[in-house]
């Protein structure tokens, strides 16, 4: 633990799987750090744990606000909106972040509130299908890959340098829990995690449905290989709506995508000389190709770690900055700042 704090105070709006587990991790490197819950017995429980969480939304920007902190909105999509509303009555000038499974639905949200200055979007892509406060844990996001948009940067003509240190404090964040800061332009991100994430999730569901439909029997033979393409079928039904809802539209088109997959070993099974060259041929290849751009990653619901990607230091607000930014992007890699 560092006795001198490396951020601004953090303030962490929602304190459940992913937020609760960034309170517990920059508290444990000594950061400044502070937050607010819509549940009383998850303060209560944060309380007890020695975290300083409160119930009471405009208190807890109002100090926010006193002390400069960096606002980090970790709710549910559906909150998004109510939270950002508050924030901008009674935290009029903190920076903000986010690490909702979505990017452009919420930066729509904030720029429809002209708050995009002082917004940098962030999605750090670990968790487990628990939730709450109870299910928070240190070291969940080490060695994730902490997705962080640059759109704004992008789309003027002059980045602010307040933006671009809200950058650099975001990236900084980060890798103080142990993650890899990964830029993302919001599209590309929502278009990816509907892949990799939120896809899994169709399926999954999907599958525990089929599976129950065996009754006891198809219940008692179970194994490993159900047990781990059904776990994130464990995850609070809202969060999963939330999740998918919310990026319906890359869903959609990737949904088809498997529907077609599914559709051709279908008609290769069904034909006079069943076959699955085909589908265990072409998955086992793709399993390997990204199996090397990962890298081992601990269970996750959304294990995408990038330990072997290419890495660039950057210094934002420094010549072409946003240019390396998309560079970093196009090949999957993680980035450095200083």
């Amino acid at each position: 633990m560092s006795d001198t704090p490396t951020l601004r105070p953090v303030c962490i709006i929602g304190n459940g799987l992913i937020g609760g587990s960034l309170m517990r991790d920059l508290a444990a490197h000594g950061e400044r750090v502070f937050g607010y819950t819509h549940s009383g017995a998850g303060a209560r429980k944060a309380a007890a744990d020695g975290f300083d969480v409160s119930t009471d939304l405009p208190g807890v920007l109002r100090r926010a606000e006193e002390v400069g902190a960096l606002i980090v909105i970790a709710v549910p999509f559906d909150v998004v909106a109510e939270v950002l509303d508050a924030i901008a009555a009674h935290a009029p000038t903190c920076g903000i972040t986010d690490v909702v499974s979505v990017k452009r639905p919420v930066h729509d949200l904030v720029a429809q509130r002209g708050m995009l200055e002082r917004y940098v979007g962030g999605h750090p892509m670990a968790g487990t299908e628990a939730s709450g406060w109870a299910a928070s844990q240190e070291g969940l996001f080490v060695g994730a890959a902490w997705v962080v948009t640059y759109d704004y940067a992008a789309e003027v003509e002059r980045v602010p340098a307040a933006w671009a240190d809200l950058f650099r404090e975001v990236c900084t964040m980060a890798a103080l829990v142990g993650a890899e800061s990964v830029p993302v332009s919001a599209v590309k991100h929502d278009e990816a995690v509907a892949r990799v994430s939120h896809l899994p999730h169709v399926i999954a569901e999907s599958l525990s449905i089929v599976g129950d439909r065996g009754r006891t029997l198809a219940q008692s033979l179970a194994a490993g290989s159900f047990k781990g393409a059904t776990r994130v079928a464990g995850t609070q039904p809202s969060l999963v709506r939330n999740m998918c809802e919310t990026n319906a539209e890359p869903l959609v088109g990737v949904l088809d995508e498997f529907i077609e997959v599914l559709q051709d070993a279908r008609d290769s099974l069904a034909a006079e000389h069943p076959s699955m060259e085909h589908l265990a041929e072409a998955g086992h290849r793709a399993h390997v190709r990204m199996s090397a751009r990962s890298g081992a990653r601990r269970e996750s619901v959304s294990p995408v770690a990038i330990s072997s990607r290419p890495v660039m230091r950057v210094h934002p607000g420094g010549p072409g900055w946003v240019q390396q930014l998309q560079q970093i992007e196009s090949l999957g890699g993680r980035v450095e700042v200083f």
